[in-house]
């Protein structure tokens, strides 16, 4: 299986080819809520992070809630 590299919150990674957007953002955080996910600037529905693959050259934000004064 061949890997590809994106850029995961501003830093370069590689990937298996076909990790999907759930995958990556369960190695960022571990945070049941309050995360939301972007590829190339494009928000991705939470419940298409499992079927959303990833490709070489992709840009993927994830973003946490934080709370707090």
């Amino acid at each position: 299986m061949n890997n590809v590299q994106v850029i995961v919150n501003g830093r370069p990674q590689e990937l298996p080819e076909g990790a999907s957007v759930a995958e990556v953002v369960a190695t960022v955080t571990t945070a049941a809520s309050g995360v939301a996910a972007a590829v190339n600037d494009e928000v991705v529905r939470r419940g298409a992070w499992t079927t959303t693959t990833l490709r070489d050259a992709d840009r993927l934000e994830v973003l946490t809630a934080v709370q707090g004064g």
